[in-house]
């Protein structure tokens, strides 16, 4: 027998052993807790989802390849590092011996890094090295020093240490106990047991608390997920901060589809990932589009040019993080339906429309369909109808409603990816409050990489949603568009509006718009454009 015949029969002979050891699901939720470990981190060590493990934990399913193997020698190896408790001798019921309460270890929290040294740098711009020893921050050994030559992981970017579970205080020594047979007592009639009130019973969760409760662990466990990545790259980048954000950008989409999917083991909608797609969402060659307009905008006010001579103040304004804030949309979760006329529009379904549209009489304004020269009917998302039909409701009077001709559609939610959206969110506002640049910008990558390859693209295989991607294009073009409005409303001139984030106007912006780089705030746009920051423009002869 060859020596590749024999390795093969000891890895069959080494599975078929963990296979017969294979503890009960209580067991293994036992020993990953006593371990401290995370579902998050068992399933990324043996490269399977969170709610795969909680399912194996449960004993809904049994461990299965490809990610059995791994499972079965990480149980065997925390088995040995946490045996089961023995259970007590029968002799000794009933003899415990006094033992010190011992308190619960609260889970440890890291200080913030603005209280910290600052990481030291040598003069190439690499962190300085020295002793490996604890960080004085999360205690895990690092040899990256801070400024007072002290052990810290580079710029602070320490995973938060799990919870403990509190060390067995040793048994006070206690004399030897002999038992001496109780006198016998007299027969008596036992005594009528007292009525004692029932203790009211526990207020149980209800279902919404439940599912938020559950998405709270799961927001918690996913946010580990980023924070640890950036700790690795910068490790293995040894501090340099360009090498580590260059190697977050290129693992940005599987990172961004593994928190996806994490992001859905407590959601209540399933979804198809590859549903079979009428011809207007195929594209008829790689460099040809589908038929679908998302009615991205290039508006410019036709009574203002950079040309003419004037003094007309202009800034030019940027909408923080658009297409993240543009996840919060009504996605078709299932398989796209056909139908005529409008009976495909309803508040509860989305996808495509055919559409002719009404005309748009306000050159003050961008039109709500971009800038479209062709005119006729078109298809277009279900974003951009909703905004038209908002816009033709008596609220605005701005336009008349569009002839929907056709649709195709599907039972859609508008919180779809609401949950990847707040996990991607507040690690973005974290990264803002601490000045992590490399957070912040392996956040952009993610959630701008997740929308572009979720179409038609070689990038990304676990998905195909052309409709989703232009869905989430066209609703934020439809959030920029009710900006410019609302400057209107308040009384600015809008001079341009581009894009999915620029929008350009005359007068007070701060008394409308907060001022900062949150989701819901606006910031001054700079660029090489001579439109950029804050410039002047003269109006034209009418």
């Amino acid at each position: 027998m060859s020596e590749g015949q024999l390795d093969s029969v000891e890895a069959l002979l080494e599975e078929a052993r963990l296979m017969a050891w294979m503890p009960s699901p209580v067991e293994r939720l036992r020993l990953r807790e006593a371990a401290g470990l995370s579902r998050a981190q068992v399933a990324a060590a043996v490269g399977v989802g969170r709610q795969t493990v909680a399912n194996w934990e449960s004993g809904e399913t049994d461990p299965q390849p490809p990610g059995r193997g791994k499972y079965l020698k990480l149980l065997k190896g925390l088995a040995e590092i946490h045996p089961a408790p023995t259970p007590e001798a029968p002799g000794n019921a009933g003899i415990t011996a006094p033992q010190a309460p011992v308190a619960p270890t609260a889970p440890q929290s890291l200080p913030a890094a603005a209280e910290l040294p600052p990481t030291a740098f040598r003069p190439d711009g690499l962190v300085v090295q020295g002793n490996p020893e604890p960080c004085i921050r999360c205690g895990v050994v690092t040899p990256f020093k801070a400024t007072d030559g002290r052990s810290l992981h580079p710029g602070a970017m320490c995973q938060p240490p799990a919870a403990t579970p509190p060390a067995d205080t040793p048994r006070a020594a206690t004399p030897a106990v002999t038992r001496v047979p109780a006198p016998a007592a007299p027969l008596q009639p036992s005594p009528t047991p007292a009525r004692v009130p029932s203790p009211t019973p526990a207020r149980v969760p209800s279902r919404p608390q439940r599912r938020a409760q559950s998405s709270a662990r799961a927001q918690a466990e996913t946010n580990t997920l980023i924070t640890g990545a950036v700790h690795e790259e910068l490790e293995r980048a040894e501090g340099d901060a360009d090498v580590a954000l260059q190697a977050l950008v290129k693992r940005a989409i599987p990172d961004v589809m593994r928190l996806f999917e994490e992001t859905r083991a407590t959601a209540r909608y399933q979804y198809t990932a590859y549903p079979s797609l009428p011809d207007i969402l195929h594209k008829p060659s790689k460099r040809e589009p589908d038929q679908i307009w998302e009615a991205r905008p290039n508006f410019h006010h036709p009574h203002y040019s950079l040309k003419a001579p004037g003094n007309v103040q202009v800034t030019a304004l940027d909408a923080n993080a658009a297409y993240l804030s543009a996840l919060k949309c009504w996605l078709p979760i299932g398989k796209l339906e056909h139908h005529a006329g409008s009976d495909g529009v309803d508040a509860k379904r989305s996808g495509v429309h055919l559409i002719t549209p009404a005309p748009w009489n306000h050159p003050h304004l961008p039109d709500p369909l971009g800038d479209r020269e062709e005119p006729g009917a078109l298809w277009i998302t279900d974003a951009t109808l909703r905004l038209l039909l908002r816009l033709s409701g008596p609220k605005y009077g701005l336009i008349e409603a569009p002839t929907v001709h056709e649709s195709w559609t599907s039972g859609a939610t508008e919180n779809f990816l609401d949950a990847l959206r707040k996990v991607l969110a507040a690690a973005r506002e974290t990264a803002l409050a601490q000045d992590d640049t490399i957070t912040e910008g392996y956040v952009k990558a993610m959630y701008s990489k997740f929308i572009s390859t979720m179409g038609e693209s070689i990038h990304n295989r676990e998905i195909q949603r052309p409709d989703w991607m232009h869905i989430i294009h066209s609703q934020a073009y439809a959030n920029l568009w009710g900006k410019a409005y609302k400057a209107h409303q308040a009384g600015l001139e809008v001079i341009a509006m581009m894009g999915t984030d620029e929008l350009h106007v005359s007068g007070d912006w701060r008394q409308v718009f907060t001022e900062g780089r949150g989701l819901t705030q606006m910031k001054i746009k700079h660029s090489d454009a001579k439109a950029s920051g804050e410039y002047s423009v003269g109006q034209v002869a009418r």
